[in-house]
């Protein structure tokens, strides 16, 4: 861990602080923070902010109640930059939006970035939109009972590719099992925010069970 006097303000006394989702991995807004606001988020926990217009301190989620909860603080190699990762109450944009960057740019075709999020959106999409011909929409017209038939099925598979002790299949399999699961989790209104924070709780209890062993 570093100190907060080895950080690099600059002439304004300020730092910028890159906000991303602890979850997500989004990137939600970019804001500055002073060693005032710094201290501030690091006592209690919540991103706090120097506003450059308003020039004042400038605590997230105070007036809207859309908290930023700090996971982590990091410093750039030079010491000049801070990414603050957060679990979020709401959106981190004014406009209401989840993120501020919001307005594309420029994509590239090859590599077209994936992500768990963005599967779980298209997945709810093909339940509400109904898209014709779509196996995913046959799979939610069909009901719980075919999710829940097709979930046991791809686990089936699975078990048999990782008794083979085929890698490339065992992959195969387990990526079709995890989008059923997916299917699932949209079915029943499951997110992978829940998902997340029932691992992190289970890691919480097993490292205290690890250090009762150890004491004993």
């Amino acid at each position: 861990m570093i100190d907060i006097n080895e950080l690099k303000f600059d002439e304004k006394g300020l730092i910028p602080a890159i906000v991303v989702d602890a979850i997500s991995k989004q990137v939600l807004t970019l804001a500055y923070m002073n060693k005032e606001s710094l201290e501030i988020s690091m006592e209690k926990g919540l991103t706090c902010f120097w506003s450059r217009s308003r020039n004042e301190l400038w605590l997230k989620g105070e007036t809207s109640g859309n908290y930023q909860h700090i996971v982590s603080i990091t410093a750039d190699c030079d010491k000049d930059a801070l990414v603050v990762m957060v679990e979020p109450d709401g959106p981190a944009c004014h406009t209401g939006a989840v993120s501020c960057f919001e307005n594309p740019l420029w994509e590239s075709e090859e590599r077209k970035e994936f992500s768990l999020q963005a599967l779980m959106k298209l997945i709810e999409g093909r339940k509400s939109e109904k898209k014709e011909g779509s196996y995913t929409t046959y799979l939610f017209e069909k009901g719980i009972d075919k999710i829940l038939k097709k979930v046991g099925e791809e686990s089936t598979e699975v078990i048999i590719a990782g008794k083979a002790d085929d890698k490339a299949e065992t992959i195969y399999e387990i990526s079709d099992l995890a989008y059923h699961v997916m299917v699932l989790m949209i079915q029943m209104g499951i997110s992978l925010e829940d998902i997340h924070k029932e691992l992190a709780s289970r890691h919480v209890i097993d490292h205290k069970v690890k250090q009762e062993k150890m004491t004993k």
